[in-house]
């Protein structure tokens, strides 16, 4: 069974930015549509910081120690991670692809893993651990249909 068929989705992804694509035609020779694009603006953690970390006592007397800050350019990362699941749920539920072939940096699909719903899950034919969001069209087709058929 081909995994790259006519109609088949291609979601690839990073922490910032995904490409849905859509196969037009076959496994053979790929040619993937880009269907839709969304991205995050998720400046430094340093730009989203309101203040320098905190500082608590730590028992002796005049001892402090330095308390992490909240990482929010991270967490902003994680929470775009999963609203592309939620994204990818609700296609799936309106019908709108038969097979999902899921392209991202490890840490986002491993996120995206965690939190897909099984109407999703049951969908997907291929996931690659790549980062390739910045990759010309073209480029993604090669790599994907190289990563399908080494597998």
């Amino acid at each position: 069974m081909a995994k790259l068929d006519q109609g088949t989705w291609v979601v690839v992804a990073d922490s910032e930015k995904v490409l849905f694509l859509r196969n037009l035609t076959d496994q053979q020779d790929p040619n993937f549509e880009v269907t839709d694009v969304e991205e995050q603006e998720n400046p430094s953690d340093i730009e989203q910081s309101a203040n320098r970390p905190g500082r608590m006592h730590d028992g002796g007397p005049g001892h402090k120690s330095a308390m992490d800050d909240t990482d929010w350019h991270e967490l902003a990362k994680e929470r775009f991670a999963k609203e592309l699941a939620d994204m990818l749920y609700e296609d799936a539920h309106k019908g709108a692809f038969e097979k999902l072939v899921l392209v991202a940096s490890p840490q986002v699909l491993g996120i995206v893993r965690d939190e897909m719903h099984k109407v999703v899950a049951d969908k997907v034919v291929a996931e690659i651990p790549k980062t390739l969001t910045n990759h010309p069209v073209n480029e993604i087709e090669k790599i994907v249909k190289a990563e399908i058929e080494a597998a």
